[in-house]
């Protein structure tokens, strides 16, 4: 595998790990993936209602959560951490400034265009921005933004694909076509970065995201242009996931056929596995009477069927019951809970079969 760099940053395993919440990726997994050479990165994504006991105001805590998140992340690693911040936050300029105040490595930041992300970094600041993007058009409107208004280039650009988890950047009937696909995307977002790379003389990696789940899918999207890949849904089946075991354990126990796309509240599509709880949501579940957190913009209580924080902050904390897991398209594929080192091994072994398979007879 080749080393992912991203400025001055060297990931020697080119493998982000997708920032999950709420609270799937905290310090605890971030930490043990940036030990064993990646990117490990935290959500900041819920985490007022985290840390609810340190104060009542969401906000005030979400702010203090991700200060001690990556405080713990630092004192276990010296890898590369990053934060996840969500545009469709209310609270993602709050978050924004305290990953930076923080010195965290890198912010990723998608979930919207995070068009005005470079006005927050102060002067000498070493925090890296890489925005999410989902299309060639995207990537190109906001390296055109960034550097029309801030001189700033993006650091590296994360290009997430339909069979990703979680919440989409697709329309409903975009999810199946072919033209929407990673394999697809990734060349025409290669193509457009690398011309805006040629006008600006600089350096921009791209790393392709949403259903990668072998060392085979990563040396694959990798020939296709790909400086990296991003992953989510492999590294939820680990010990150091932050995730209850009950949130893990509804993964090896989905099927092919428990994969589903929901309507989220925050008025995009999402993939997850179905339960219960899902269930009771197509039969009609009573709305929320208030809005306990006010943490996506997009969100309207009013007609909301359920609050979608404390859905996934229920998870989180294995009451599925009371909410449910999102997952990455192949969450049926998990067999086991293993630790972070052996599966980044074995991700790596794979690659290493693969691409010497490849070299000697072709790849097919």
């Amino acid at each position: 595998m080749k080393a992912l760099k991203i400025g001055n940053l060297c990931a020697p395993v080119p493998i982000v790990q997708g920032g999950m919440g709420v609270g799937i990726s905290l310090s605890g997994l971030a930490s043990a993936v940036a030990h064993e050479g990646g990117i490990g990165v935290i959500s900041s994504a819920g985490l007022g209602a985290i840390y609810n006991n340190y104060s009542k105001d969401y906000r005030e805590a979400s702010v203090w959560g991700l200060k001690q998140e990556l405080r713990k992340a630092r004192e276990a690693t010296r890898g590369i951490i990053g934060v996840n911040v969500m545009v469709a936050m209310s609270n993602f300029a709050d978050m924004v400034r305290t990953a930076i105040a923080e010195k965290a490595d890198i912010i990723f930041s998608g979930a919207g265009l995070p068009l005005n992300l470079p006005s927050f970094l102060p002067e000498g600041a070493k925090t890296k921005l890489a925005p999410i993007v989902s299309s060639a058009r995207a990537a190109g409107l906001l390296c055109r933004k960034w550097w029309a208004e801030y001189k700033y280039v993006p650091d590296a650009i994360v290009v997430e694909g339909p069979k990703a988890g979680g919440h989409l950047g697709y329309k409903n009937e975009q999810i199946a076509d072919a033209h929407y696909s990673l394999e697809a995307l990734v060349p025409e977002i290669v193509a457009e970065v690398r011309s805006f790379e040629a006008e600006h003389d600089c350096r921009i990696p791209v790393i392709a995201a949403g259903g990668i789940y072998t060392g085979e899918d990563i040396y694959r999207i990798m020939e296709l242009g790909a400086d990296g890949v991003q992953m989510g849904t492999r590294f939820v089946t680990t010990d150091e996931c932050d995730a209850d075991p009950a949130f893990k354990q509804s993964y090896l126990d989905a099927t092919e056929a428990d994969i589903q796309i929901i309507q989220s509240p925050v008025g995009m599509p999402g993939r997850a596995i179905r339960n219960s709880f899902l269930d009771r949501v197509k039969e009609g579940l009573k709305r929320p009477k208030a809005c306990p957190f006010d943490c996506i913009k997009t969100c309207d209580v009013t007609h909301s069927p359920y609050c979608i924080m404390l859905a996934l902050y229920n998870a989180f904390k294995g009451k599925l019951q009371n909410g449910y897991a999102f997952c990455g398209a192949n969450a049926w594929r998990a067999q086991k809970i293993q630790s972070v080192r052996e599966l980044m091994s074995s991700l790596r072994n794979e690659y290493d079969s693969f691409s010497l398979r490849a070299k000697l007879f072709g790849t097919k």
